[in-house]
């Protein structure tokens, strides 16, 4: 006889807790971020918006919780502290296009993060202020090691990531929103995809070739 796994309180918050963080996503996408009341939660989650407050004290923490789960840099789950760590001492060359690589895969295939960005770059808002500062300090962590390899003077790495990151962003964005060709790319293929891929590699490696680092 199989034995039924207890299904007591903690249980019922854990379940809960995850509906709600799932209808903010599920608002997000059919009303977008100024849709993300407690009573649009509730309704999506099926639960009384009681336990919104019960569980998480304010609707702005639920929201905060939910978008730092699928931030590539921001959530704890992405396992971008991790890929830090794990390849950092092969050059920090590769593990930038790693992470950049990454996270055009990741904000690609994610229509939710794509409505965050959105949401990021086209209001004010202290979650996504507390969201781009946690990712800063993760790209300061990056950046540490970098200049510990790079010759600042001759290659400004910062800038080069930052054109790259908001290429990412801006490309994707371009191509889901109007589904037309970008430089006569088309991002929605993956030969486009992967062109892009291969356009990180090499300017990535260029700028390293710049400072003298032609082995990362």
């Amino acid at each position: 006889m199989t034995k039924k796994r207890y299904q007591g309180e903690t249980n019922d918050k854990e379940r809960s807790m995850q509906r709600l963080m799932e209808a903010v996503g599920c608002v997000i996408k059919e009303k977008g971020y100024s849709g993300l009341g407690p009573t649009n939660i509730a309704k999506a989650a099926g639960l009384n918006k009681r336990l919104i407050y019960f569980y998480f004290g304010t609707v702005d923490n639920l929201i905060e919780q939910y978008v730092r789960s699928k931030d590539y840099f921001a959530g704890a789950s992405n396992g971008a502290n991790q890929l830090l760590e794990q390849n950092k001492a092969s050059g920090t060359c590769k593990l930038l296009e790693s992470l950049l690589i990454n996270q055009l895969e990741h904000f690609y295939n994610n229509e939710e993060m794509q409505k965050i960005i959105l949401w990021q770059i086209s209001q004010k808002s202290q979650i996504m202020y507390e969201v781009a500062e946690t990712r800063e300090q993760l790209g300061a962590h990056f950046f540490e090691l970098a200049d510990k390899e790079l010759d600042r003077a001759k290659v400004d790495l910062r800038a080069v990531a930052g054109l790259l990151v908001g290429g990412i962003y801006y490309m994707v964005l371009h191509a889901k929103s109007n589904d037309s060709l970008f430089c006569q790319i088309d991002v929605n293929t993956k030969e486009g995809i992967e062109r892009i891929k291969s356009a990180i590699s090499t300017i990535l490696a260029d700028t390293y070739r710049c400072a003298g680092l032609s082995n990362n």
